[in-house]
């Protein structure tokens, strides 16, 4: 792990192991916004709230996919908002459109005081976060030392899972080896 931790993991997932204990992460799969020698700062792509996106910010909710609710992003700042959303090739002739700040491919953080229609014939998709999950200077490393995280690769899909209950158990499927064998790691092993 230690490799993982000198390269910034930016654009990348960190996926709950099984004995994380933290009842904010269990299961989480959380995308990884910055990364440096400040600390890391994160959502928790699948926690999906009641609150539907046209309560809290209305002129987004139409570009915002299935299901159309706000997802707690982590658990500082849940009174703030982030949008992070896919566009298609990745503003690839050259020029970001505006009010998107790529953060790894075609995966990028939305500027939400911009007009929404800047950005709606650019985007493919788009998450709504209340909070998000953070790490002071060495501390997110530290938890990888402890066999709290898989990191893995990101894929544009994964910000936008229209079933974000399985997102934990497809993302380790898709991994090889080992890494795929925890996806059947049972919700209670107890019970097992």
């Amino acid at each position: 792990m230690t490799e993982v931790s000198m390269s910034s993991l930016a654009g990348r997932l960190l996926v709950a192991t099984p004995a994380l204990a933290d009842p904010n992460f269990d299961r989480a799969v959380v995308l990884v916004l910055d990364h440096d020698d400040e600390g890391s700062l994160g959502v928790v792509l699948n926690r999906p709230t009641p609150v539907g996106v046209d309560t809290i910010l209305e002129g987004w909710s139409a570009l915002t996919g299935e299901p159309g609710v706000v997802f707690q992003g982590g658990p500082v700042s849940l009174d703030s908002a982030l949008g992070v959303a896919v566009v298609p090739g990745g503003g690839a002739d050259g020029g970001e459109p505006p009010g998107w700040r790529r953060v790894r491919g075609a995966i990028g953080l939305v500027d939400l005081e911009a007009p929404p229609e800047l950005l709606a014939s650019a985007v493919g998709s788009l998450r709504i976060f209340a909070g998000y999950a953070g790490w002071g200077p060495g501390q997110l490393e530290g938890e990888l030392t402890d066999g709290a995280w898989y990191v893995v690769e990101s894929e544009p899909g994964d910000v936008s899972s229209p079933a974000p209950e399985r997102l934990w158990r497809e993302v380790l499927r898709r991994q090889r080896g080992e890494l795929a064998m925890v996806a059947t790691y049972p919700d209670d092993p107890s019970l097992n």
